[in-house]
């Protein structure tokens, strides 16, 4: 397909008619149309479209339309047929009353070529420029972003299921490429072994038949492994991706270590163990399903869940539309301080910085702070993480934020009067300085506040302290978080949890339609620029925010009854 572009022209005078004679109260598409234009031209798309071939579609309306079918929750075969059938799509798209319109299959091919160009977020940058036109969208205002969990779109597997699936699943990406390879190569146990998905009601019940199973899918996942690394073997069945998705399982999954009984007889038989739960790598090394490989497994707090995280940034200005600006998709175990500084940048790269940053803890550390500060020129807001220690759990207990650093002398006093005795500075492995703080053994172990402060038998208590820039940063955002200018502003964050929710409701923000990392993103892109498109049609609309809802029970509560901060609505 190559890129031929067209000038844009306006709606079809019979199209018009039919759609304003159909539609006397107004419509969203209608009234989008009418506002913005079409948002998109095919120049924006040239990169990725070669030079000759046959025609495209303009590919201006496969956006839209990409950005439709996510808005009201459409397959690929229901977009395609709402371009046929609906008289608002053909007014928004600028089609004929009579276009047939195109096969569903389009859709998909349009969004492999915005992938593989690198081109998903025009889908959104596109669309924020014209809201930037319309003076919606201004840089150095406030934005705020928050993060919810995003479910794979595949069958949750516990560890005998996912191996042996592995095995299954290269098996029949092999069997594709090079059958008669593998017919020569497959024992007759296999094709009963492996002929059928790998379910658990299948597998063996007995622990000790548990452990034999898994062993024995272990062995011949070697030998089908070692089978493909001999040069006998078909160069395009090496080469399929499923086969370091099995290569990557069967490392962090089993052992094969050399039999030391054969090796005294000289022989050189090979050992294979499955190995225990406690001995695995961390989650984010490890597969969930052989079809996902960037689907990861994380436990946060009451929260399980196999796939992925998607942050949400969105302005809050009050007199403006509130707009999604940016999403950042990472797999379930990249944790959101990991997350500040590239969506920071990102908004950065967009000309859409924010004065303040609005988030929760999760995004803030000590180090963050100041990068943010200095590098970006953007003030994070919210409220920082505690301190880690047992002191926090009990009342009355010498945190770290009691005690008094003198930055000059490099000395730190408790709150009992004593001075440290030892100030020394560290780097950890990864390169982020620190300093220790001791206090004498003798001053700690005669202290009457001694249960309060340090459980430490052999020395006084220690401090770790972050740099001076970095500790006095922390010290500031806590300060300001305690304020009532602090209590007062960051209600603005609230906000952005009532995104998220219109966002799994309505917009099947939770659970993706793909399978792998870059398609995902590409959904959440064109999830965002959707919900944009809700905002902008209410605010043309002139219709009010939606406020928090409350039953009509709670609404009769009396002030008394409710907790410190709660205001009946």
């Amino acid at each position: 397909m190559s890129l031929h572009p067209h000038a844009l022209e306006s709606v079809p005078e019979e199209t018009a008619r039919v759609a304003r004679a159909a539609f006397p109260k107004g419509n969203p598409y209608l009234l989008l149309r009418d506002t913005l234009g079409t948002i998109f031209q095919d120049n924006d798309f040239a990169a990725c479209f070669p030079l000759e071939g046959q025609p495209s579609l303009p590919p201006w309306r496969l956006a839209l339309v990409t950005i439709m079918q996510f808005r009201e929750h459409l397959a690929d075969r229901q977009a395609a047929e709402a371009v046929r059938a609906r008289i608002d799509w053909k007014y928004l798209l600028g089609l004929e009353l009579t276009d047939p319109g195109f096969d569903f299959s389009v859709l998909s091919e349009f969004r492999d070529r915005l992938l593989a160009s690198s081109a998903e977020t025009l889908l959104l940058e596109k669309l924020l420029e014209r809201c930037r036109a319309m003076g919606w969208l201004k840089a150095r205002g406030s934005q705020r972003t928050d993060s919810t969990h995003v479910l794979a779109a595949i069958r949750v597997l516990n560890r005998l299921e996912l191996v042996a699936e592995t095995l299954r699943a290269a098996l029949n990406a092999v069997a594709t490429v090079a059958p008669d390879w593998l017919q020569r190569l497959a024992p007759l146990a296999w094709y009963e072994r492996y002929s059928k998905r790998i379910e658990d009601v299948r597998l063996p019940r007995d622990q000790a038949d548990r452990e034999a199973y898994a062993q024995m899918i272990g062995e011949d996942g070697f030998y089908f492994l070692d089978a493909l690394e001999a040069a006998e073997a078909p160069k395009e069945a090496r080469e399929l991706p499923i086969l370091e998705n099995l290569r990557r399982t069967w490392q962090r999954h089993y052992e094969r270590t050399v039999d030391q009984a054969m090796a005294a007889g000289g022989g050189t038989q090979l050992r294979v163990r499955f190995k225990a739960s406690r001995e695995l790598p961390p989650a984010a090394e490890g597969i969930e399903s052989p079809y996902d490989a960037d689907a990861r497994y994380r436990h946060k707090r009451d929260t399980a869940w196999t796939g992925y995280m998607v942050h949400v940034s969105e302005t809050c200005e009050p007199t403006a539309p509130h707009l999604l600006t940016h999403v950042h998709t990472t797999p379930a175990t990249v944790h959101e301080a990991q997350c500040t500084t590239p969506i920071q940048q990102a908004l950065i790269d967009k000309e859409l910085p924010p004065d303040e940053h609005f988030v929760d803890a999760a995004y803030i550390s000590a180090e963050l702070l100041v990068h943010s500060r200095d590098e970006q020129g953007i003030t994070l807001r919210g409220p920082t993480r505690p301190s880690q220690g047992w002191q926090m759990q009990v009342a009355g207990a010498y945190t770290v934020e009691q005690f008094t650093v003198d930055w000059e002398r490099q000395q730190v006093c408790c709150p009992q009067g004593k001075r440290t005795a030892s100030w020394q500075e560290h780097v950890t492995p990864d390169g982020h300085p620190y300093i220790l703080a001791s206090f004498r053994r003798q001053d700690c172990q005669a202290c009457p506040a001694r249960p309060l402060c340090t459980q430490a038998q052999q020395q006084g208590r220690r401090l770790r302290l972050p740099p001076q820039e970095q500790y006095e940063a922390l010290a500031a955002a806590r300060a300001w978080y305690a304020s009532e200018e602090g209590i007062e502003r960051y209600q603005q964050r609230a906000g952005v949890e009532g995104t998220l929710s219109q966002g799994v409701r309505a917009f099947g923000l939770r659970r993706t339609r793909y399978r792998g990392l870059p398609k995902t993103h590409v959904q959440h892109i064109a999830t965002a620029a959707a919900i944009n498109i809700d905002r902008i049609v209410a605010w043309l609309d002139e219709r009010p925010r939606a406020q928090t809802r409350t039953s009509r029970f709670a609404a009769l509560a009396p002030v008394s009854a409710l907790h410190p901060g709660e205001v009946a609505a």
